[in-house]
């Protein structure tokens, strides 16, 4: 389902099938991402410790699509597009192994999540890896207006080198 706070973020809400062998669920479909997004070209798998941040990253020519098949994390996002109705906008996700949740992230999107237990995420991507377009924005910047879960999260030292949002230069805005 279309999010309602950030134009083009979908929330996926799948069925599952339960019998005594366990579930099933589809976790992604091409047809469940907006109208025109480019076709999903890599899949990748982190897994991180509970107490972990990571993010917030953004991409100018990468959407990515979150599942959660172990564990818990809060994701946030945060809209940065100039072009964008909902451009400052910030949401709150929770993605977990109970409700299996889907969640697509379009470019120019800041992106992060912390993991509440530990936890492995898989997410696609319609972009192949690019270090030029690997950008990010300090987790606990006030202008996000996000409350997370710990003030001292374990972090990398690239996140912890991330800027705040008024200081992204201007080039670097995605449009």
């Amino acid at each position: 389902m279309p999010s309602e706070a950030i134009g083009d973020v979908v929330i996926v809400e799948p069925t599952l099938w339960s019998d005594p062998r366990g579930f099933f669920a589809e976790t992604f479909r091409q047809e469940w991402l907006p109208e025109g997004s480019p076709m999903m070209v890599q899949g990748n798998r982190a897994d991180r410790s509970a107490d972990t941040l990571v993010g917030l990253h953004y991409h100018r020519f990468q959407a990515d699509y979150w599942y959660v098949p172990f564990g818990r994390v809060l994701a946030v996002l945060h809209d940065l597009r100039v072009s964008s109705p909902t451009r400052g906008t910030s949401l709150t996700v929770e993605l977990d192994a109970v409700a299996h949740r889907g969640l697509y992230i379009p470019r120019g999107v800041a992106h992060g999540f912390y993991a509440i237990t530990d936890a492995t995420i898989t997410y696609l991507v319609d972009n192949y890896y690019n270090p030029a377009d690997e950008l990010g924005v300090a987790w606990d910047d006030p202008a996000l207006g996000v409350t997370w879960p710990s003030d001292s999260p374990t972090l990398s030292d690239r996140d912890r080198a991330n800027p705040r949002i008024a200081d992204i230069p201007t080039d670097l805005v995605p449009q």
